[in-house]
């Protein structure tokens, strides 16, 4: 299988943590859904997966148009939980001591009432390996969050959970990552179109 990790496109709710009520894309965003659409027009998938967050289905939405396939909702996909820390500004997190503690120890601390970063790299890893079974060697679209798709290539490429900062994933990229029985490929990291700036690359 070609999965093809794919972050949903902006939204006016940035600079949020977790924001895991429904938050539509904004108009930037709707117009990097149509180009990411346009980017991916040749790929043939076999499926397209979506987190069950609004701003994630309307970017599946957009890849799915004009193909005879709609978008099909996976809540393994779906935003980590961040526990009490969700909707609160990255401003105001920072000053705390919490916060810091956390991105020194990712693979072991949890967000207050809610997921530990393994469990989310668990659930997405887990959701790979099912789909390569199911969809043999073909192209799927998986569209999901910056910190669910981290916890992916982190996984693949070795990298500890503790340094999974140091892998950008922008708003509406594509990572490529190619599966097979015993064997893994990284193809791509973190593709976008040129004329979309640079997103905090943090999470959402």
């Amino acid at each position: 299988m070609i999965a093809f990790l794919i972050r949903h496109a902006e939204t006016a709710s940035q600079g949020v943590l977790g924001k895991r009520s429904e938050a539509s894309l904004n108009t930037e965003g709707e117009t990097q859904a149509r180009e990411l659409a346009q980017r991916l027009r040749n790929v043939s998938f076999a499926a397209v997966l979506t987190s069950p967050l609004g701003r994630a289905v309307e970017t599946a939405r957009a890849i799915t148009e004009g193909r005879e396939i709609s978008p099909i909702v996976e809540d393994t996909l779906r935003e980590v939980d961040f526990g009490s820390w969700d909707n609160r500004t990255f401003a105001d997190l920072s000053a705390t001591e919490g916060w810091r503690t956390f991105h020194r120890f990712r693979s072991g601390a949890r967000y207050p009432g809610g997921e530990m970063m393994i469990e989310v790299q668990a659930r997405i890893v887990a959701l790979l390996e099912r789909s390569t079974r199911e969809f043999g060697d073909a192209p799927v679209a998986f569209v999901s969050h910056a910190d669910v798709i981290r916890c992916a290539v982190c996984h693949y490429l070795a990298i500890p959970l503790d340094l999974a900062l140091r892998v950008r994933i922008d708003m509406a990229s594509v990572t490529t990552i190619r599966l097979w029985t015993g064997g893994v490929e990284v193809l791509t990291l973190n593709e976008k179109n040129p004329a979309s700036p640079p997103s905090d690359g943090l999470t959402g």
